[in-house]
């Protein structure tokens, strides 16, 4: 009996992450969302392990799974957009900012839809919810350094920088348009890419594009840290994911 809960006790701890990163970024800080959402990830990727060398995966295990998936990698994530977005915009970036808000539903639709495709056993249909959620965790970890705060006993105490970016409105309008991208992208039929690679045959041919993408990875963290942008390479890197996926389409069609 214990054995069987096991898996479900690390999903819900990923939900009680979800939960406590949603109230983080419900207050504003969303530095501390950010590092909450990066936690529950790290027990979404292990509650399916668990369940496998175990050997006791489950219809219920599945479905806890999606639900935690949409508060964590949805709702959290939506919220810390919308703080960012509502932070200091102009009054159209403002209203637009409302767009953050779907997040969390294209999440769910698509969480919904991962959970009747029978398709997607060892490589993905549309950019998966963690995923896009990482997107936002690297943005929320540059634009708000770790051990500052946006909530408003932060800003009265002089405790938060506010980042200049904060206040562009050309920079929060492009967030907009990338939100709504990827939205999309979550429910879409594009074929991603899977990051396994093939340990049968290591060679350069059978695992191209699992390279390529592993040495562009390395280049954007070297990038990224040499610059002091380095939690920005999180986001960087999930938007190569999501390139390179759209160009190697037709290989990825082909098998």
């Amino acid at each position: 009996m214990i054995k069987r809960q096991i898996p479900n006790i690390i999903t819900l701890a990923n939900l009680l992450c979800g939960v406590l990163a949603s109230f983080s970024a419900a207050i504003g800080d969303i530095s501390f969302a950010a590092l909450l959402i990066c936690l529950g990830i790290f027990f979404d990727f292990f509650d399916g392990m668990a369940a496998r060398l175990l050997g006791v995966a489950s219809p219920l295990g599945k479905e806890l799974d999606s639900l935690a998936d949409v508060v964590t990698s949805g709702v959290a994530p939506g919220l810390i957009l919308f703080s960012i977005l509502s932070e200091g915009g102009g009054p159209l970036v403002r209203f637009f900012s409302l767009t953050a808000f779907l997040v969390p539903l294209f999440a769910a639709y698509r969480l919904a839809k991962f959970n009747l495709d029978t398709r997607q056993s060892h490589s993905f249909l549309g950019l998966p919810v963690p995923a896009n959620a990482l997107i936002w965790v690297g943005l929320a970890l540059y634009l708000v350094p770790l051990g500052s705060c946006d909530c408003e006993l932060c800003i009265a105490e002089g405790e938060f920088e506010c980042n200049p970016l904060l206040t562009n409105n050309v920079f929060l309008t492009a967030l907009i348009i990338i939100s709504l991208i990827t939205d999309i992208l979550m429910v879409s039929e594009l074929p991603m890419f899977s990051l396994k690679f093939n340990f049968k045959d290591m060679s350069w041919k059978t695992n191209a594009v699992q390279y390529l993408f592993l040495l562009v990875c390395v280049a954007i963290v070297a990038i990224c840290f040499a610059t002091h942008i380095f939690w920005l390479s999180i986001s960087f890197i999930i938007l190569w994911y999501i390139l390179l996926s759209i160009l190697t389409r037709k290989h990825s069609n082909a098998h």
